[in-house]
């Protein structure tokens, strides 16, 4: 019986020789990388400035303020009020009290002055859940003014925050979340199938998907503010409808970012929803306590203009919300436009440079 001849040993491969620092110092941060870490990097600084120069020193801008004084000195009283240092007051004449209410609650001014001719004693008029800082505002010009004439004012909230919505944030807070959502979703989706989808049917699913997405949550937020918390309450449909609203608005707009510009288009919706318009959204100061730049385009970007919606929906009866309904509607469908024509636009193009 022979046994058959064993196999020769054989040599382990070599090890691989040891590659130096500056070999793995590249591979470890691409360009492409080292971009990215830069633009986050503006990103974070443009946070901080955003935030500290919007709220650092808030101060009065042109407050909108009804007066209604004796006939005999009505223009007299506005005059004074309007030259005030610094421009705090927008003041305008109103006829009655009554009317006077009216324009606050209708969201034309912030504040009135009922001058009492025949006493020492006047009476302003504020709706703190229309924003408490600029009704505390108010009455610290009122309560200068008056000292200063020697007279006395009290101060009468017609349209208080409720009382499970502590000062008046639970509409902003609402608002951020569902923004957040949207965002998110449409960055998630970006992920997992690409920032720029790989046909226009995809795009097209992609919109739909979200706009299901954005039923759900304006559905969830909605159950939490109201039967939930009861924090907004008595308003459950209008909410469910915003909240769709504000989400598709965010979520379509991040979409159409991808679409044209990749990973960078997530940096941009961050610059836009976050950066510049969580700040800018008169969630902590509104519009008129805020510097120029904020205070002009806080209302044209979705944090701000949903804020606006849902607040004075729950408060001041849908009354001045025509203008932030537009915006949320213009960054949903200009979204949705941009990104079908834009992922349309890359498709032809690739085909075109695989076709050469």
């Amino acid at each position: 019986m022979t046994s058959s001849p064993a196999h020769p040993a054989q040599d382990p491969p070599p090890a691989p020789a040891p590659r130096g620092f500056t070999a793995e110092l590249r591979d470890a941060l691409s360009l492409r990388g080292i971009l990215l870490i830069v633009g986050v990097f503006a990103l974070q600084l443009g946070f901080v400035l955003s935030y500290i120069g919007a709220f650092h020193a808030p101060k009065p801008h042109h407050i909108p303020v009804a007066v209604v004084p004796p006939a005999q000195v009505s223009g007299q009283v506005v005059q004074q009020l309007n030259a005030l240092e610094n421009d705090p007051l927008d003041a305008r004449a109103a006829i009655t009290a009554k009317q006077a209410r009216a324009l606050i609650l209708d969201r034309t001014v912030d504040a009135a002055v009922l001058i009492d001719p025949k006493g020492t004693t006047d009476t302003l008029l504020v709706a703190s859940a229309g924003g408490p800082a600029v009704s505390s505002t108010a009455q610290q010009i009122a309560q200068t003014i008056e000292t200063d004439r020697h007279r006395q004012v009290t101060i009468t909230d017609i349209r208080p925050p409720a009382d499970s919505d502590g000062r008046g944030m639970s509409s902003f807070y609402l608002v951020m979340g569902w923004m957040v959502g949207g965002y998110m979703a449409a960055t998630i989706l970006g992920m997992a199938g690409g920032a720029r989808p790989a046909n226009l049917h995809r795009t097209v699913i992609r919109l739909g998907s979200l706009a299901l997405y954005a039923i759900a949550s304006g559905l969830g937020g909605a159950i939490i503010a109201d039967p939930l918390l009861g924090a907004l309450q008595g308003h459950f449909a209008q909410l469910w409808a915003l909240g769709a609203l504000i989400v598709f608005a965010s979520a379509a707009t991040t979409v159409a970012f991808q679409v044209l510009w990749g990973v960078i288009g997530v940096g941009v919706t961050v610059l836009l929803f976050v950066v510049l318009g969580n700040p800018s959204a008169g969630g902590a100061y509104p519009s008129v306590l805020l510097p120029p730049f904020w205070a002009a385009t806080g209302q044209w970007l979705p944090p701000g203009a949903g804020t606006t919606a849902v607040r004075n929906t729950v408060y001041f009866s849908a009354n001045a919300i025509a203008q932030p309904l537009w915006v949320l509607a213009g960054y949903a469908v200009v979204g949705t436009a941009v990104a079908v024509t834009a992922s349309a636009l890359h498709l032809r193009r690739r085909q075109r440079l695989e076709g050469a």
